[in-house]
């Protein structure tokens, strides 16, 4: 940091009596910023009253104010900023411990709910398998919302079947109900998505999308700033929290109790034989909340695919809270 000098006028002392001249400068915090940069002000100011004699006192009182005007000066400062955290960097570096198979490929998103840093790994497209189901229940609010209405019951019955159970019939019966992908693109364009795509006629589960679209599903389930109105929220995260037992591996691996909400997708592609493992959701460590999306195709059975989402999750989540603590 630069230093500082404040200057001024010496008062001439007298022959007889020395004069004790105390200049005391002081930072004063005048202005910062959320990056970290503060401004400093510099301030000069006589010091009679630090005087111990009063007699020296008495004269310095005299000459200074004849001769001398009180010294206030700003200085200029650099700005000092805090060192910026590459998070995609470091993501990448986390995700070097994660073994993928050499069939398998993977991506993985996480956003720190409490700071706002994100980051992503890998920008491949995937196959959603069942975790497109999240995205069509929030198509669906989204629509009820616009025409200003309800869930009807048996809107609902699906609902809790295609989140809690995974069910395809529910969600086959909700995809017809949002008008297929034409629904669900043009509700995914309103929430930011930009680079996920329904699935053709009924194949809901071949819509392609991206970890990093994924997380911005995410924030339109659990955010503060989203499309869907809060009881619409609380509606679908609550179903993402009641998944049934068989169910409870994915994301939720990385987090350090029960606290988590997901969804998981698994599909075995005919063509190749190899599976389609995702999972999304959030999940709380050490009371932080993270959105976590993890994508992968390419696994030789659906217990490795498991395995391989669980390992990229805790590592992803555990980077950023490591980063942080």
């Amino acid at each position: 940091m630069d230093r500082h000098r404040a200057r001024g006028r010496r008062a001439r002392p007298s022959r007889r009596t020395p004069i004790l001249y105390t200049l005391v400068a002081s930072a004063v915090l005048v202005g910062g910023t959320a990056a970290g940069t503060v401004y400093v002000k510099a301030q000069a100011h006589d010091g009679p009253g630090l005087v111990s004699s009063s007699s020296a006192s008495s004269s310095a009182a005299s000459a200074s104010s004849s001769t001398s005007p009180a010294v206030s000066e700003e200085a200029s400062v650099e700005p000092v900023a805090e060192p910026s955290v590459d998070w995609d960097a470091l993501l990448a570096e986390a995700m070097k411990d994660v073994t993928v198979a050499d069939t398998a490929k993977l991506s993985v998103a996480v956003l720190d709910t409490d700071s706002g840093e994100s980051a992503t790994y890998g920008d491949s497209a995937f196959d959603t398998a069942s975790i497109v189901k999240v995205d069509i229940l929030a198509t669906l609010l989204l629509q009820a919302q616009d025409a200003d209405r309800h869930l009807t019951a048996q809107e609902k019955t699906y609902a809790t079947a295609m989140i809690e159970n995974s069910d395809n019939t529910s969600a086959s019966a909700l995809w017809r109900i949002i008008g297929k992908a034409k629904g669900l693109d043009a509700a995914n364009k309103r929430f930011g998505l930009t680079d996920t795509a329904g699935g053709n006629d009924m194949l809901w589960g071949l819509t392609q999308t991206t970890a990093a679209d994924q997380l911005t599903l995410l924030q339109q389930v659990f955010g503060d700033d989203s499309k869907l109105s809060e009881s619409s929220q609380t509606y679908l995260q609550g179903l993402m929290g009641e998944i049934e037992i068989d169910q409870q591996w994915g994301v939720s691996a990385a987090a350090d109790g029960s606290k988590w909400a997901l969804k998981n997708g698994w599909l075995a592609r005919s063509t190749t034989g190899l599976w389609d493992i995702n999972s999304i959701g959030r999940v709380t460590v050490d009371g932080h909340d993270y959105l976590v999306a993890t994508l992968s195709n390419g696994n030789s059975t659906q217990a490795k695919g498991i395995s391989l989402v669980e390992a990229a999750a805790k590592a992803a989540v555990a980077a950023f809270a490591d980063s942080q603590a």
